[in-house]
């Protein structure tokens, strides 16, 4: 078992493609995305796969899930894993969101990596700031 360590950095998105779930004037109303994501600093991933679920409650506040697929470096190793993602949005533009380390899933130099994370987002922000906790072993 090793020390934690925190990395930080940021992410910025290359592609967002968001569907409505059923009726679209219908509250709370449901809506798919799928996003491409770009994290430099602690976390290299050029173009990660993401995909959310949201739960709009109003126009503009709400909350979400997604699962996000990582290939490239932690903190100068290689490999990749996947983290699920939950979340909230506001009705002034914030995104609040934690992320875990799905278990089992990182490879390369990344295998048997623990972790947690998390980003807030403020409109117009990019890159995203983020913070990654992590151990391997």
């Amino acid at each position: 078992m090793s020390a934690s360590t925190t990395v930080t950095g940021g992410f910025s998105y290359a592609d967002w493609t968001e569907t409505s779930i059923g009726p679209t004037e219908a509250r709370p109303r449901l809506a798919r995305a799928s996003v491409v994501n770009a994290f430099t600093g602690g976390i290299e991933a050029a173009a990660t796969v993401c995909e959310y679920v949201f739960v709009y409650a109003t126009e503009k506040t709400g909350t979400f899930t997604g699962l996000q697929q990582l290939t490239g470096r932690l903190d100068g190793r290689t490999g990749g894993f996947v983290v699920e993602e939950r979340g909230t949005f506001a009705e002034d533009g914030t995104v609040s969101c934690a992320f875990e380390v799905v278990p089992g899933t990182a490879t390369g130099e990344l295998t048997g990596l623990r972790g947690t994370g998390g980003y807030l987002y403020h409109p117009g922000e990019s890159p995203v700031p983020y913070t990654f906790t992590y151990e391997l072993g």
